[in-house]
C-alpha cells in the first residue's frame, strides 16, 4: 500500500478529491480537506471507503501500514552494514506506557549505555504514526535506498563515523533481520525483574510493527554483543549508617 501521510491526495465518492491534513496510523482516523472547503472532515480508513487519487482502495484493516518505523530502520542499518558502515547501531526501547517504542541510531564506539546523540538520529513511534518520516529529509514511503541517501545528505559527518568493522554485531544484526523483517522489530528493554544481576537472560522481546500480525513464533533471539556484560554486577548506592544516639561516632 502507498504511504499514508499529511499531504496525500485521496478520493471520496461523496466529496471528490481531497488532501489528508492529519493521520493516525494507530487508529486509522484521518482529517482531510476537500475542494475549497475550509473545514476538515474526519474519516475512518476502515469504514469510509477512501481511495488514493489513482483509484486504488485504501485497505487499512486488511493491509495495515507499519505504525512504527523500527523495521524500516533495521533494513537501513543492515544495508549500511553490508556497505562497510558496521559501526552503526540501532537501539530501541519501550516508552513507560508500553504503547510506543523509541529508537536511536548511534555510531562509533558500541556502548549501549553511553550512546552518542545527534539531532535527527532518534525518534519515537508516537511521532511516526502521525507523520511517517524519520526526520532527516526523507519522504513517507521512501525505500531503503532512498532513506540511506537522505541520511547521507542530512548528516554526512555523522554517517562517516559509522565506517569501520564490527563483525560480531554485524553478524548478530543480520541474523535478527533475517528472523524478524519485514513484520517485526526487537526491543532492548533493560529492566530487570528483581533489580539484581541477570544470570539467566530471557530472549530479546519481539514486537509486531503493524496491526493484524500474531505473536512472534520464530527462533529465540540472543541479546546483542556486549549486552550481557552490562548486568553482571549489582549497581547499588552505598547506604549511610543512621546514628540515633546523637553522640558523634569516633
Amino acid at each position: 500500500m502507498k504511504a499514508l501521510a499529511p499531504g496525500t491526495v485521496i478520493f471520496h465518492r461523496h466529496r471528490g478529491y481531497g488532501v489528508i491534513t492529519a493521520v493516525n496510523l494507530l487508529t486509522g482516523w484521518i482529517a482531510a480537506r476537500f475542494g475549497s472547503e475550509t473545514r476538515t472532515l474526519d474519516l475512518n480508513l476502515s469504514t469510509d471507503e477512501v481511495q488514493f487519487a489513482d483509484g486504488e482502495a485504501i485497505l487499512f484493516r486488511r493491509a495495515p501500514p507499519d505504525r512504527m518505523p523500527h523495521a524500516r530502520l533495521m533494513a537501513v542499518v543492515r544495508a549500511l552494514h553490508e556497505a562497510g558502515y558496521q559501526k552503526l547501531y540501532l537501539y530501541s526501547w519501550p516508552k513507560p506506557s508500553g504503547l510506543h517504542w523509541r529508537w536511536h541510531l548511534f555510531t562509533g564506539q558500541r556502548d549501549w549505555m553511553q550512546r552518542s546523540w545527534r539531532e535527527g538520529w532518534y525518534g519515537s513511534g508516537a511521532d511516526y504514526n502521525v507523520n511517517p518520516v524519520m526526520g532527516w529529509g526523507d519522504t513517507p514511503g521512501a525505500t531503503t535506498e532512498e532513506l540511506i541517501h537522505a541520511l547521507a545528505k542530512f548528516d554526512p559527518q555523522g554517517l562517516a563515523q559509522a565506517l569501520g568493522r564490527d563483525e560480531d554485531h554485524t553478524a548478530w544484526f543480520a541474523q535478527v533481520c533475517d528472523a524478524l523483517l519485514p513484520g517485526y522489530m526487537y526491543s532492548l528493554d533493560m529492566q530487570r525483574p528483581t533489580g539484581g544481576p541477570l544470570t539467566d537472560m530471557p530472549p530479546v522481546p519481539v514486537v509486531p510493527v503493524r496491526a493484524g500480525l500474531g505473536p512472534y513464533q520464530g527462533p529465540a533471539l540472543a541479546w546483542p554483543p556486549g549486552w550481557s556484560g552490562l548486568w553482571t554486577k549489582v549497581h547499588a548506592m552505598p547506604t549511610p549508617r543512621i546514628n540515633l544516639t546523637g553522640i558523634p561516632e569516633a
